[in-house]
């Protein structure tokens, strides 16, 4: 989280710093970014999809190891940081 916090710190800063140089700033306009994430979630409707479709469970444990590391990145306090990792099969262990 702490990175998150110091991202949008830094990003408030050059937006100060555009505004009084009274420069445009180059990033993208908010139509764009939602666009963005549109994409992100389209992304993942298809797994779901193909998942519900074959008759697995879609659940929120699944939800969250499939698809919110892709849209979100790995979050702070995540498996890594409680310690689970994969072994070879792709099931989860305790590090």
């Amino acid at each position: 989280m702490k990175m998150y916090l110091l991202s949008l710190g830094a990003g408030l800063l050059v937006g100060v710093i555009y505004a009084l140089l009274n420069v445009r700033s180059p990033a993208p306009p908010v139509i764009a970014l939602i666009g963005l994430l549109g994409i992100l979630i389209g992304e993942q409707s298809v797994p779901l999809v193909k998942r519900a479709l074959s008759g697995e469970p879609v659940n929120l444990s699944w939800f969250n190891r499939q698809c919110m590391p892709h849209v979100f990145g790995h979050l702070p306090g995540g498996q890594a940081a409680a310690g689970v990792v994969k072994d070879a099969a792709g099931n989860d262990e305790r590090a």
